[in-house]
């Protein structure tokens, strides 16, 4: 638990930046108030299956944000001389991510809870729609941890951009079908589209866990590559 000390220092520089922390709890929420009222000649934008797409949004934000504060401890000063500490990679990798991740679940609460009072309504466990997206909202993270450890400051945005368009064409807002089986097909290689499919699967159909365990097992597996990914470029960096 050496790196706790390390967690700490991160979390107050997350929490002292207002506007970060301000945009990653408000615009997905005025995100969902906007689009919301589009449900009434578009089934897509019903609570049930916007408040999925809403919440990838706000994790990107948390992947944004996360590698930002890594990345530009790593171009400063600073980092050289926490190296010097006797911490693994994975444990700055963890003192990194931890503060992030009260965040995502605030996110996750207050994004369904506003989609509850625009009329949400489920027909499956939304606990396993909460498990579904925290292991979604770690591998965001850890993609924070991947582009934090690997880029500059100043890459950090070209990272954030790519993974922002890959959530929107993984399904966040419309249906994949739109574009036909060869784009599906591409973008079901990657975690978005699985994530969306299985909390969708069981907000609107009540699908079990049994129906969606191949979609969350994907989510899974690419959480654990990135975060494994994370460990091996800081610990690259270490050695430089």
């Amino acid at each position: 638990m050496r790196f706790l000390a390390l967690a700490q220092r991160n979390f107050k520089e997350m929490f002292l930046d207002y506007l970060s922390l301000g945009l990653a709890m408000g615009l997905p929420i005025a995100l969902l108030l906007i689009l919301s009222p589009i449900s009434k000649v578009e089934v897509m934008f019903s609570p049930a299956n916007l408040a999925p797409g809403i919440t990838l949004f706000a994790f990107v934000m948390l992947q944004f944000s996360s590698s930002m504060i890594l990345a530009k401890d790593r171009d400063s000063a600073l980092l050289s001389r926490l190296l010097t500490a006797p911490l693994k990679p994975k444990d700055f990798i963890s003192a990194y991510s931890l503060p992030y991740i009260p965040v995502a679940i605030i996110q996750t609460a207050l994004i369904f809870g506003i989609a509850a009072l625009l009329g949400l309504e489920t027909s499956g466990n939304l606990g396993l729609v909460f498990l579904v997206l925290f292991i979604m909202s770690l591998g965001y993270i850890g993609l924070g941890m991947v582009a934090g450890s690997r880029l500059t400051y100043k890459q950090v945005p070209y990272a954030y951009t790519a993974v922002l368009l890959l959530t929107i064409f993984g399904g966040a807002w419309f249906d994949l079908e739109v574009f036909g089986s060869g784009f599906q097909s591409v973008m079901n290689l990657l975690p978005f589209a699985h994530a969306l499919d299985a909390t969708r699967d069981v907000m609107v159909q009540g699908a079990g866990f049994s129906d969606v365990a191949v979609d969350f097992y994907w989510v899974m597996g690419y959480t654990i590559v990135f975060f494994a990914l994370g460990i091996f470029l800081f610990r690259r960096k270490m050695v430089e």
